[in-house]
Order: structure tokens, then C-alpha cells, then sequence
């Protein structure tokens, strides 16, 4: 009879752990960046299946129809918008509209990202670097500077900037794109402590080579994927699941005593020891 009363139990703890891991967000709403494909949808669909309503954002219409139409299929609660987070139209919109028809902003994830410019660092142009740190950089920043107020009308909140593991080790060709990725690292440790005083968490995630649009002319070079597998302790690139679950973590109530964190995912790629 123990036997079985402790199986019992065990099972019922177990099948309650799985139900709050998958209701830990419930009632929150979360804005993600760039969030039609790739990391941004994969931390998108995370945060819904664990109980958030999410926001989901791109700067084309189409795909943010696709995105919105796709995660309603997997009966996640999701609205979305049109957003070019370089434009401060564009960022005000989306914070407002989320506040208006959600009710209030507890979780951002920035995602944006882009990558103008491959090759010498040197041959960079001042363009390159004002798109690069427009959208990498400075628009995290400054979605953060819209987010915190509402953010502190709720009690506190959860950001969460995805750099790369190319904020530790440059990659070849990526110059500016490196730059703005370390830019992001210290970007999360410089908000922390400012913001915690509000209950207000930021921290970062560092993906290696997950599989994205982003990362498809690093993939489709057999070299640079031949020195990358080398130091790979998973022999495999990511997906992009593999680093939204991250987020959705970083952004839960498991995670209440992170804060100025990078975590990075990456198969082992970065070690910061």
C-alpha cells in the first residue's frame, strides 16, 4: 500500500509540476521584438504555452498575419503589430497598443536584430554602424525606457535582450554586429541594479549557431561551420526552441533571483571561465 501511495504521490507531484510549468506565466503579457521566425517566434510561442499573452511584432505585415495566424493554430492568446524597432513611431505603437488592448506591459524580449555589413571592419562604413547600433543596441535601450513605466504600475517585470555569443568571440567578417552584441552585455548589467529597485529583472541570453535566416550564410560556409564544430561539446547547431525556452524561463517567477545575467546558449561555444 506505500508503495503505491508514494508512486501516487510522486505522480501527482510531478503531473502539478509540469501544470505550473506550463501555466507559470499565466496572466502576463509579454512583447517580443522581431518575433515572426526564428528566436523571436521561438521565445514567442514559450512564453504563450506557458500562459502568456504575447505580442508578437516584424516589420512586414505579412509575416506578422503568418506568425499571429500560426500560434492562434496552437491556441496560444496572441495579437501582433507592425514594428521597425529603429523608428520611434514604431516602438511608441507597439508599447501603446499593447497597453490599450492587453492592459499593461509585464515582460519585453528584444530580439531585434540585423547584420548590414560582412567583411574587414575596417572597410565599415558610418551607415552600417548607425543601422547596426540603431537596431541592436538602441532600440533595446530605448523600448526599455518605454516598457519600465508600465512595468512599474504591475509591481516589477522581466526584460530580456538576446545578444550572441558573438559578444565574447568576435566572429569572422561581423565587425559592427560583434560590437553591438558585447554593447548588449553591458547594457544588462548597467540596467540591473538600476531597475531592481522596482522588481524589475533584465537580464540577456548569448545563442551560439542556432538555426535562423539570420545565421544561414554562416551555415552554408563549410569552413566557418568546420571551425565552429570543432569547439562545439554538441556536436549540432541549435534550434531555435532550444534558446526561446530559455527566455520564457528568464522571464518566469523560477527565475525571481536572476538578475544581470547573460546565459548563454550555445553547445558549449563561449566559455567564460
Amino acid at each position: 500500500m506505500w508503495k503505491c501511495l508514494g508512486r501516487t504521490l510522486w505522480l501527482n507531484y510531478t503531473v502539478g509540476r509540469r501544470m505550473m510549468s506550463h501555466s507559470s506565466l499565466a496572466g502576463k503579457i509579454a512583447i517580443v521584438t522581431a518575433s515572426s521566425d526564428g528566436i523571436g517566434l521561438a521565445a514567442a510561442r514559450a512564453l504563450g504555452q506557458r500562459g502568456a499573452h504575447v505580442v508578437v511584432s516584424s516589420r512586414r505585415k505579412e509575416n506578422v498575419d503568418r506568425a499571429v495566424s500560426l500560434l492562434k493554430g496552437e491556441k496560444i492568446q496572441v495579437i501582433g503589430t507592425t514594428c521597425n524597432v529603429g523608428k520611434q513611431e514604431d516602438r511608441e505603437s507597439l508599447v501603446n497598443m499593447t497597453v490599450e488592448q492587453c492592459g499593461g506591459v509585464d515582460i519585453l524580449v528584444s530580439n531585434a536584430a540585423v547584420s548590414p555589413f560582412f567583411g574587414n571592419i575596417m572597410d565599415s562604413t558610418e551607415e552600417v554602424w548607425d543601422k547596426t547600433l540603431d537596431v541592436n543596441l538602441k532600440s533595446a535601450f530605448l523600448l526599455t525606457k518605454l516598457v519600465v513605466p508600465h512595468m512599474e504600475k504591475k509591481g516589477g517585470g522581466s526584460i530580456v535582450f538576446v545578444s550572441s555569443v558573438a559578444g565574447y568571440q568576435p566572429m569572422q567578417g561581423l565587425g559592427p554586429y560583434n560590437v553591438s552584441k558585447t554593447a548588449l552585455l553591458g547594457l544588462t548589467c548597467a540596467l540591473a541594479p538600476e531597475l531592481g529597485h522596482s522588481n524589475i529583472r533584465v537580464n540577456c541570453v548569448a545563442p551560439g549557431i542556432i538555426k535562423t535566416r539570420l545565421s544561414a550564410a554562416l551555415r552554408e560556409n563549410e569552413a566557418i561551420m568546420e571551425a565552429f564544430n570543432r569547439q562545439l561539446s554538441l556536436k549540432r547547431v541549435g534550434e531555435p526552441d532550444e534558446v526561446g525556452r530559455v527566455i520564457a524561463f528568464l522571464c518566469s517567477d523560477e527565475a525571481s533571483y536572476i538578475t544581470g545575467e547573460t546565459i548563454t546558449v550555445s553547445a558549449g561555444l563561449n566559455s567564460r571561465l
